[in-house]
């Protein structure tokens, strides 16, 4: 089926489910969860093949992204299930005015129409793209990367027979054939068609989304996020947030890739990292960080140069830029000039230096000593996530139901004239 073909018809399901109640919506998402877990083993097989076929073609840590497993699959469907008990955001109504002259005037939330999502390759947002979708009342056109093409056919394949069984058009949930450019391109151009596109992947798609969409797009993913580590740190609490930033799953947009320390602690505090991150890891037989210094962090401890663009790199990979800094203001105006707008941390014990931070970071989440892999709607608590927004209209941070939603005025009266 053709890209235009899937567009159509998705664009007569948003009928159905824009005007779907609560209790159709919910189980909707109850019959996709439960068909999830049904078709565990077509989709595994699926994820199998395309994990086969991706070998030798990404690294590693992007193939952790690409596999599915029998507990990823109950994840999925966990996911779905969650959304059931939160809110339905259509139809509530945002702001009351009573007019002098009698009017009522209700800003009421409404599905957007048709959500467009363009992802690489991480099955897993096939599903909670798809369930945010149903859950705020939109259709939703699925484009997933070429590595993760099967496994995404299998999973929607899933969730159009719980779509069914609920009643709705299997087509408020689509997948796009075509996995060229091509499609791609299609999807940024598809005015009268697609309501809002979301680019989940790298720098270039969303560069390319910048340039050619003609259609409202949001951009969201890349993640240049910065851990500052403060004069005043407590060493052990920063190591600990440091390591989980960078090291619990570094393929993914809210890991750390620049570490920040102050002048002050530098010679304390990098050898202790180079052991934490380095040394320790190798000797446990875990893959250990490679540390791309600065000039003044490469006088302290062993690792790589820094080289020109090492500060402006999203590596999604086992590598940390590390650069010493005079002070919390300088932190600030690196992460100014150098940040991605995703996530960032500071560690510190100084009250006013966390106050400064802050206030002058501005980006999507700024934390004071937590890790920057809470960025994530799950753990914001808003469900699972559609992506995360590093622009500022009409959402930023991790995009939820209400994000998923615009708004109508709706006027009651009895027949008032202007």
């Amino acid at each position: 089926m053709t890209t235009k073909e899937i567009l159509e018809q998705a664009r007569d399901a948003k009928v159905y489910i824009n005007s779907a109640d609560t209790a159709v919506k919910n189980k909707a998402l109850a019959c996709m969860a439960d068909k999830l877990t049904e078709s565990a083993d077509k989709i595994l097989a699926a994820n199998q093949e395309d994990m086969e076929q991706a070998k030798g073609k990404i690294s590693d840590v992007m193939l952790d992204r690409l596999l599915l497993t029998e507990d990823r699959i109950v994840g999925m469907a966990q996911g779905i299930r969650e959304l059931i008990d939160l809110p339905d955001p259509a139809g509530k109504v945002l702001r009351s005015i009573e007019r002098p002259n009698g009017m009522i005037i209700e800003k009421t939330a409404i599905p957007l129409g048709v959500i467009a999502i363009i992802y690489e390759s991480r099955p897993n947002v096939t599903s909670d793209a798809a369930a945010l979708c149903i859950k705020s009342g939109n259709a939703c056109v699925l484009r997933s990367g070429k590595e993760a093409w099967k496994s995404a056919r299998a999973v929607v394949d899933a969730m159009q027979e719980g779509l069914a069984e609920a009643g709705l058009p299997k087509t408020c949930v689509s997948l796009i054939e075509d996995t060229t450019r091509a499609s791609s391109t299609e999807l940024m151009k598809a005015v009268g068609y697609v309501d809002l596109l979301i680019p989940r992947g790298g720098a270039g798609l969303i560069q390319a989304c910048v340039d050619q969409a003609k259609v409202p797009c949001i951009q969201t993913g890349t993640g240049i996020c910065h851990v500052y580590v403060d004069g005043t740190a407590d060493p052990d609490k920063a190591l600990a947030i440091i390591e989980n930033a960078k090291t619990s799953r570094p393929s993914v947009c809210n890991a750390e890739e620049v570490c920040l320390v102050h002048k002050d602690i530098a010679d304390t505090f990098l050898p202790m990292l180079k052991k934490r991150l380095v040394d320790d890891r190798t000797a446990a037989g875990q893959v250990p960080v490679e540390l791309r210094l600065c000039p003044r962090a490469a006088s302290v401890i062993e690792g790589t140069p820094a080289g020109e663009n090492d500060f402006d790199t999203e590596f999604l990979d086992y590598i940390l830029a590390v650069k010493v800094v005079d002070s919390v203001e300088d932190a600030v105006a690196h992460i100014a000039a150098h940040s991605s707008g995703h996530s960032e941390a500071i560690v510190t014990e100084d009250k006013a230096a966390a106050e400064y931070f802050t206030r002058r970071v501005d980006s999507a989440a700024v934390y004071v000593n937590v890790s920057t892999r809470f960025t994530d709607g799950g753990e914001f608590g808003l469900g699972c996530e559609m992506g995360i927004s590093t622009q500022k209209l009409h959402a930023r941070g991790p995009m939820g139901l209400e994000e998923l939603c615009s708004y109508k005025y709706i006027i009651r009266g009895d027949g008032q004239i202007r």
